[in-house]
């Protein structure tokens, strides 16, 4: 390995708002890793809804509209999933990185090999079974050229024949996928609805439900269906459109708002209904007699049990799912990238390329 530099190229949050709370800096010490510590060069690194929300501040108890509708611009200090952030912050929770310098004690991975982490690394507690951790909101993450992560944290990849950037847009979408469904317990045969069916999480779920068997169903626009279709969804409803009542096993929802009520109408009785987020709103209205008359399962989905990001990494290596990535940028721009992302006019995934990181 060549000799690191002493400084770094990345993106830092300073408070919580628009782009202009992120700040471009040439000048950021890299960092060193300490015992049991490994320090990665970040190949790439997506774009997800969870770092917008949580640059606009989403994540706070005041905030109650869709991410689209905020402007971060409320005075909100506790903005993060789980109060208030450390900043400076390096955002950035999709890490595809290749080691470069091991912690005393780190027998494991090599270096040189290339690694990924869950955007929710379990750090469960006796008080907090489901303890979690993000990279980018609890400790730096990967919008910069360097990151530092525990070498326990992290998978070997090594050994796929996805690219850097493919492999860079999978941690989150498709670990959060992976979690939801699990929680879902879909499976073969299993009659499956994704909503948001064409962004990165439920284009994942789409994928790799399918990839088990199961029968999906995706909500979309009519622009992007046919990314939807070749993701592996047997049918595609619109986004106007009321999907059938009492027709699906199970819901992945990662849409929540207005149309909410028609998801747990979509049940058949004895269903679930998983949720990882609430982009069109987090408030919704409910009728609970549609939950305990039909005998209905609720499931909400962030923290990811171990074996079930270990099961997506082997699908990984094994390149038995490739993403969908429809533009990549320069890490430096990333309010670009962010603007895209939120005008959905893009399917799947964008990534983000810092210096000296992926090619092609």
């Amino acid at each position: 390995m060549s000799r690191l530099p002493q400084t770094m190229c990345g993106v830092q949050l300073t408070r919580h708002g628009g782009p202009e709370a992120l700040v471009w800096r040439e000048d950021i010490p890299v960092p060193a890793p300490g015992p049991g510590e490994v320090l990665v060069r970040v190949l790439a690194a997506g774009v997800n809804n969870t770092d917008i929300n949580t640059r606009i501040g989403w994540y706070a108890a005041e905030v109650t509209s869709a991410t689209d509708a905020v402007d971060g611009a409320v005075g909100i200090e506790a903005g993060g999933w789980s109060g208030a952030l450390d900043l400076p912050l390096i955002q950035g929770g999709d890490i595809c990185g290749r080691v470069v310098a091991l912690g005393a004690g780190v027998a494991a991975p090599d270096l040189g090999a290339r690694v990924i982490c869950p955007n929710v690394i379990p750090r469960p507690t006796a008080d907090n079974p489901v303890g979690y951790v993000v990279p980018g909101s609890e400790f730096d993450g990967g919008f910069a050229q360097y990151c530092l992560l525990r070498a326990g944290d992290l998978y070997d990849v090594s050994a796929s024949p996805l690219s850097d950037i493919e492999i860079g847009a999978m941690p989150c979408a498709y670990g959060t996928a992976a979690a939801l469904l699990a929680r879902a317990g879909a499976g073969v045969g299993t009659r499956l609805l994704v909503s948001g069916a064409s962004g990165g999480v439920g284009m994942a779920a789409v994928q790799i439900a399918a990839h088990r068997g199961a029968e999906v169903t995706g909500i979309t626009t009519a622009a992007k269906a046919a990314a939807v279709r070749a993701a592996g969804a047997a049918r595609v409803i619109g986004r106007d459109e009321a999907p059938p009542e009492a027709a699906f096993d199970a819901v992945v929802d990662v849409v929540g708002g207005p149309a909410w009520p028609a998801l747990i109408a979509a049940l058949k009785p004895g269903g679930t209904y998983a949720v990882s987020g609430a982009i069109a709103g987090p408030i919704v209205e409910m009728d609970l007699r549609q939950v305990y008359l039909r005998d209905l399962t609720l499931r909400g989905s962030t923290y990811q049990p171990p074996e079930v990001f270990a099961e997506l990494v082997a699908l990984i290596n094994a390149g038995a799912i490739r993403p969908l990535v429809s533009k990549t940028y320069p890490l430096d721009r990333i309010a670009e990238a962010q603007e895209d992302f939120q005008s959905k006019h893009y399917p799947g995934k964008l990534v983000l390329i810092p210096p000296g990181g992926a090619h092609g």
